[in-house]
């Protein structure tokens, strides 16, 4: 029998509990990608509440990625000491933390201006360039104490879209087969297992793109195989579009078990389930009825970053999340509910 509070090892991290507090996007670093005093808080908050371990939101490789206002980046030396500050702070409330590794977009300088760049259009010299920028990145979170890094490749988001036969059509080495499209993903872990060794490496991926064309529930099992076979340390499973509207504990939690309970049968490595929880007995049959390891959340802990705690101390204690999406309109994806009862 698997349990949610109990110690589990994920990779070769030891964790307190099997929940994993899920990136999460904030919106609150500066333009360089400088970690505000804000978010400091945050994560302090979010370290002090039960998880077992914390994903970081979004943190771009690129200095010249304006996908989003506000995201944290990993692309400069400069930025070491706040990175260790923010790692020093999480790991001194006993919570391992990895940092996600992204990219919004790719962007090509050019005369004075910055033009997206899709897949199809990108030289292999620029692949080539992003491959690096994810490793010089990998390299700076080892170096400012991060436990490891996961690799974003979901939500349709750079990597994500590189993957997805939607929108990548490329007839060479980088493109066509699954194997193909993937070789972006294997290089970049290639390159951190080599120059960043000590760091648990995990992606994110898309279960489905939900796009005419994109990414299926089957090209994913054969996409995580071989991140498996490389040697990936985790997969979270996840899909395009961040969320469902309308959960509600004991009636329609966990969208996306399904799929990645069929990854778990596929592959050695932890698989984390991320998507709709908010009861303790779902949680746990989840765990006791699949292969799936771990669990990841992300709403109810921008609604009760102690949610795990509560759980500890109450079973019975459901989220307080009703899933309105609000938080995602909201300054830095605060809960509206904060302070009152839901």
């Amino acid at each position: 029998m698997k349990h949610v509070f109990e110690s589990a090892k994920l990779g070769d991290l030891l964790l307190k509990n099997r929940l994993i507090r899920s990136a999460t996007w904030e919106g609150v670093a500066a333009r360089d990608g400088g970690i505000s005093e804000n978010a400091y808080a945050i994560y302090d908050e979010l370290s002090k509440g039960g998880v077992g371990a914390i994903i970081t939101g979004f943190t771009s490789v690129a200095e010249n990625d304006h996908y989003f206002d506000g995201m944290m980046r990993l692309c400069s030396d400069a930025l070491l000491p706040q990175y260790k500050r923010l790692a020093d702070e999480i790991h001194a409330n006993d919570t391992p933390v990895i940092t996600q590794l992204a990219l919004g977009a790719y962007y090509r300088d050019e005369h004075g201006y910055s033009e997206q760049v899709e897949p199809d259009e990108m030289t292999v010299e620029e692949i080539h360039l992003v491959i690096r920028q994810f490793i010089d990145a990998a390299v700076r979170a080892q170096k400012a104490g991060f436990d490891g890094v996961q690799i974003h490749a979901a939500h349709f988001f750079f990597l994500s879209r590189f993957i997805s036969p939607a929108v990548n059509h490329r007839n060479d080495a980088y493109g066509g087969s699954p194997k193909n499209r993937s070789r972006i993903l294997l290089e970049i872990m290639e390159g951190i297992h080599k120059e960043a060794p000590d760091l648990h490496i995990t992606i994110k991926i898309n279960s489905n793109d939900f796009t005419r064309g994109g990414l299926d529930e089957a090209e994913c099992v054969n996409i995580c195989k071989l991140l498996d076979k490389a040697g990936i340390d985790s997969i979270e499973i996840s899909g395009n579009g961040t969320s469902v509207s309308g959960i509600r504990a004991h009636r329609n939690e966990g969208y996306f078990v399904p799929a990645a309970a069929a990854v778990a049968d596929a592959v050695s490595c932890p698989v984390i389930a991320v998507g709709g929880f908010r009861a303790l007995d779902t949680m746990e049959a989840v765990l006791n009825s699949t292969k799936i390891t771990f669990l990841s959340l992300s709403r109810p802990l921008l609604c009760e970053p102690d949610w795990p705690n509560k759980l500890l101390a109450d079973p019975s204690a459901v989220s307080k999340c009703i899933s309105c999406n609000r938080c995602y309109s909201s300054p830095s994806h605060k809960c509206i509910f904060r302070g009152r009862d839901a």
